[in-house]
């Protein structure tokens, strides 16, 4: 048995599918007892075993990208033999024997669903390219409830072999009494949160909207924090800032090293996640993990990820975000009661169990 992963989101990305890529990796090279897992990336590192990582580099020069994808990789995956091919990101695999079976795994259906969130070339992509991918996959796997509810809308022939995992959460991202880098210049105990990459689909502006609301309804001194690096479709973001009356109490970080998100996690008065649509919501499991107040959005999978450990307000009314972010600040009961719960809640996610659910219906599958 020889399953093929196709992880190049390890060495071309820094965001969540990244992030996906590597905890489902690093926990499938731990179960993996008999070797049947083999990953193909750019570059080799320490985090599977060195004979299984298959390197097949990228030149930057026109259309090597996709003679890579549709040609050698699966050139490579033929001449492995392999059983299945799993793709984390969502967008292949291409151009293999109908007897090699296909696992996709959707995070969101945002490029479909909300195109105007996204570049052009991604848009145009998704629609020359998802339906035929769905149709082609042996199993789809989704990361919520949601998401596979999103996946049979948009095709209801996939039905019968899609099915949600659950993400897990980083044992390295749990509540700390270390206090984040000074250079953030925080208040502690005295700032909202958010994480994530500034694009449209984050809400941003809503969340500006609804900060200068709390602001000028209670006068206090919190500060508003948000940590990510600058993505797609952002100059309106960056516009909004510039004339915010409150610019002064706002911080923006950049890219945050995964070892600084704990302390700032941990000393955030809330976590606010304004986003208009989610597949998972990786953010919200990492801000629980710290005991951090959650305000989150009432859309797609965001109440099934944060449960009753969260407040939820409308992402269109920057009005019911100031009011969330005004009743957590007065209501010390209230931020420990949601404390509390949050710690609970994201114990029920796990990447162990998430590998575990995902090994087995691989074997399922090509036993049968």
């Amino acid at each position: 048995m020889r399953i093929i992963i196709l992880a190049d989101p390890l060495d071309n990305q820094r965001a969540g599918i990244h992030y996906y890529t590597r905890s489902l990796v690093k926990e499938l090279g731990k179960i993996d007892k008999q070797g049947a897992y083999y990953i193909i990336r750019r570059k080799k590192d320490d985090l599977f075993p060195p004979e299984r990582q298959i390197i097949i580099r990228n030149f930057h020069f026109p259309g090597y990208a996709a003679l890579r994808m549709f040609c050698i990789i699966p050139w490579k995956i033929r001449r492995l033999k392999a059983d299945m091919v799993v793709e984390p990101a969502h967008f292949g695999p291409f151009n293999l024997p109908k007897k090699i079976k296909r696992l996709t795994v959707i995070h969101d259906l945002t490029p479909v669903l909300f195109p105007e969130f996204h570049p052009f070339h991604s848009q145009l992509l998704q629609r020359i390219f998802l339906k035929s991918i769905l149709k082609r996959a042996s199993l789809i796997i989704t990361n919520s409830k949601n998401t596979r509810k999103d996946v049979i809308d948009y095709l209801d022939s996939a039905v019968n072999k899609t099915l949600n995992i659950y993400l897990g959460k980083d044992q390295a991202i749990r509540k700390t009494e270390q206090l984040p880098d000074p250079a953030f210049d925080l208040k502690e105990s005295n700032y909202f949160l958010f994480t994530g990459t500034i694009e449209p689909r984050k809400n941003l502006s809503c969340l500006l909207e609804a900060f200068a609301l709390y602001k000028e309804r209670t006068g206090l001194k919190q500060q508003l924090v948000i940590a990510g690096q600058k993505g797609w479709k952002s100059k309106s973001f960056y516009r909004h800032l510039a004339k915010h009356p409150y610019r002064q109490d706002i911080i923006l970080t950049g890219f945050i090293d995964r070892a600084q998100m704990p302390a700032l996690y941990s000393h955030a008065s809330a976590f606010v996640f304004p986003s208009k649509y989610e597949g998972f919501g990786l953010p919200v499991v990492e801000a629980m993990s710290c005991g951090t107040p959650c305000l989150l959005s009432s859309t797609s999978s965001l109440p099934e990820v944060g449960g009753d450990a969260a407040l939820y307000f409308n992402p269109e009314s920057p009005k019911e975000l100031a009011d969330a972010m005004a009743e957590i600040s007065s209501d010390e009961k209230l931020r420990t009661e949601l404390s509390d719960k949050a710690i609970k809640q994201a114990e029920k996610f796990s990447w162990e169990e998430h590998a575990l659910k995902f090994d087995k219906e691989i074997k399922n599958l090509l036993i049968s």
